[in-house]
């Protein structure tokens, strides 16, 4: 059975998360000591015990969902756990090129820190919203978009799966998008509580901050192939990821494309590396024959035998 590893993105926070894994492992202490040194506040104990309005802000979301998918990715590779292929869900994408050994932690950390705190500025600079649409073909809400966007910017943004795709853009733009999508037969448009309009060229200065970044690190060539958000291909080629990160800011999340590639490459398992389940609740919408596992705690590594 050929294996990929997924890495959830923002809203699969909880507070509480990683506690088990900084009681359980030395590494998982030192990881977390790590992030709390390169991030210049005590991620640990937001992460452990919040307040979720703490968790919540795009500047701590981002990192904590790294550091905990990061720490439960060293576990596996140190206990030699087989995967072909690795993806992430938008922030997930870092912690899926850590996990396939293109950057080491500390540089992960050091580009999720700047994207994390370069899109909460863009999103106070330029802000936006964000609405999730219900059963609705994609060619119509495109439609809805394109009949919105007089009012102002308004795009596809995630690609979820069928049955669930987001737009992203200026608050009025979006609403009238919301609008049209009911009259054009959506079951429901959901206006999404974000810090701004992710995925779209409201982002704009977090994509200048993080090129800057990038501009500074070297990437590995990847152990196995890295399934990227922007064209939802497979890509071993360290320039490409670099591109990819960058353009990842403004362009769609294609998750649902992702999945249907992994399947065509004969992949036939998807384990969520990361706190809770919401990308096995896509994938399952995306494809029922996937068969699906996670790694979310110390009691899912204790399975595998890692205690």
């Amino acid at each position: 059975m050929s294996t990929a590893l997924i890495f959830p993105g923002q809203a699969s926070q909880s507070v509480g998360m990683g506690r088990d894994l900084y009681e359980s492992f030395d590494i998982a202490k030192e990881m977390f000591l790590k992030a709390n040194d390169i991030l210049g506040f005590d991620l640990t104990n937001v992460c452990f015990n919040g307040p979720l309005q703490a968790l919540t802000q795009t500047k701590v979301t981002q990192p904590a969902l790294f550091v905990v998918s990061s720490i439960l990715s060293k576990l596996l590779l140190d206990n030699n756990f087989k995967f072909s292929a690795v993806a992430g869900h938008s922030l997930g994408e870092y912690s899926a090129l850590y996990a396939a050994g293109v950057f080491t932690y500390e540089e992960g950390l050091e580009l999720v820190k700047v994207r994390a705190e370069s899109m909460q500025i863009a999103g106070e600079k330029n802000p936006g919203t964000m609405a999730a649409i219900l059963n609705l073909d994609k060619d119509m809400i495109q439609e809805a978009c394109d009949k919105a966007s007089g009012t102002g910017i308004v795009k596809i943004a995630n690609h979820n799966s069928p049955g669930q795709i987001a737009i992203s853009g200026d608050i009025e733009a979006v609403q009238e998008a919301m609008r049209i999508t009911k009259e054009l037969g959506a079951k429901r448009a959901i206006q999404l509580e974000v810090g701004g309009a992710f995925h779209s060229p409201l982002m704009s200065y977090a994509t200048e901050k993080l090129q800057e970044k990038l501009a500074t690190l070297t990437f590995c060539q990847p152990a196995q192939n890295v399934y990227c958000n922007v064209d939802a291909e497979k890509h071993r080629d360290p320039n490409n990821l670099t591109e990819n990160l960058v353009a990842q800011i403004e362009s769609a999340v294609l998750w649902s494309d992702i999945i249907q590639n992994m399947k065509k490459d004969g992949i036939s398992k998807c384990i969520e590396v990361g706190p809770g389940k919401v990308l096995r609740g896509l994938v399952k919408r995306i494809d029922k024959d996937m068969a699906l596992d996670g790694f979310s705690n110390v009691t899912d590594l204790a399975v595998v035998g890692i205690h």
